[in-house]
């Protein structure tokens, strides 16, 4: 597929408010390679990347790329991330350099808020996914909620295949999703079905007797142990139990649309480090960075780093990925928690 063809798709498909672009970067070189070891000082990242992963991938990549500037972490899941911002924020004192979460709406708030720092990396061009035109966030890695079910514990034939299938009951006490309270991918997710189907489908989960989990890694146990038949859960979670345990866990990219999540970084307005945070950027969206982040199973943004183990390319389910509105997301965050609440879990 042409690049300009995956430009186009990704930005209907992610259907985001603001223009898409790079703005008033020309013909600016790849920093790949280029230069990262000048940063020096301290950057705090605040993120809801798994800990083994920043562990395991993130700290050496950036030890190696910025040998003079310290590197620090506060990680959580996006929920527990943008309550500790909000609480900073309210008292005048943002820790945070650098923000990567999960849920893109929420830039789009803090953005109308002012809180972000608009920076076209030279690399901005190369991201084919969502980003805004003026450099205030750009997606730096692609998470996906699909289906997945214990291939030692049922038959490919017998696995759910589409999102509507869960409400079949014959899975009735058998199926779970993360809560949309605590985890980003799942907030975006049920507003992204919520609009496709309407509220009506999470009474019909609720009357099959769903399960909600704290979060994605539960789930992804108790579909080990049998638990569960099948769950709404991330791609990356089952990737890495494939390739790391060899578990039989399976991958279903629903029929009526993989739920699609560029997961954003950003610069906050407040960074006490800008030259370091925009080393820092740079360095997230290279291809060297990018290739980092498919090491974390996640996908890239780039059209020239190849998917993580076991996944198909990107562009052979985005086309089809559910439409997401994500100012809608950003402006109803709370109604659309409380909805889910009193429908699922009350």
């Amino acid at each position: 597929m042409k690049k300009t063809k995956l430009i186009a798709i990704a930005a209907t498909l992610l259907a985001m408010s603001l223009a898409v672009g790079c703005g008033g970067n020309k013909k600016a070189a790849d920093t790949t390679k280029a230069g990262t070891g000048k940063a020096s000082g301290e950057v705090m990242i605040y993120t809801s990347i798994y800990p083994d992963i920043i562990d395991n991938m993130c700290k050496p990549n950036l030890k190696k790329a910025f040998p003079n500037m310290k590197v620090n972490w506060f990680q959580g899941g996006t929920e527990q991330v943008i309550t500790k911002i909000t609480g900073e924020i309210k008292a005048n004192k943002v820790g945070a350099d650098l923000l990567m979460v999960a849920d893109p709406s929420y830039y789009l708030k803090l953005q109308k808020e002012k809180r972000l720092f608009n920076y076209v990396s030279p690399n901005l061009k190369d991201v084919v996914t969502a980003k805004d035109k003026d450099g205030a966030w750009a997606s730096v890695r692609i998470s996906n909620m699909v289906i997945a079910y214990n291939a030692d514990k049922m038959k490919a034939e017998d696995a759910p295949k589409s999102w509507k299938d869960l409400t079949d009951p014959k899975w009735k006490g058998k199926i779970a999703m993360p809560s949309p309270l605590l985890s980003g991918t799942a907030f975006v997710a049920v507003g992204a079905l919520a609009d496709k189907y309407g509220w009506e489908y999470f009474d019909q989960l609720k009357a099959n007797d769903i399960r909600v989990e704290q979060g994605n890694s539960a789930i992804q146990n108790k579909l080990l142990t049998g638990e569960y038949a099948a769950a709404m859960i991330l791609e990356e979670n089952i990737l890495k139990l494939q390739e790391t345990k060899h578990e039989n866990l399976k991958v279903i990219y629903p029929t009526d649309g993989v739920i699609v999540i560029p997961s954003p970084i950003a610069i906050m307005s407040t960074t006490k480090n800008p030259d370091g945070a925009k080393a820092a950027v740079d360095w997230w969206l290279s291809k060297e960075g990018q290739q980092a982040v498919v090491k974390g199973w996640m996908h890239s943004v780039r059209e020239d780093v190849e998917p993580p183990h076991g996944a198909p390319a990107l562009k052979t389910f985005i086309g089809n990925a559910i439409k997401i509105n994500w100012q809608k997301l950003a402006d109803e965050n709370s109604q659309i928690k409380e909805a889910f609440r009193v429908r699922v879990m009350e």
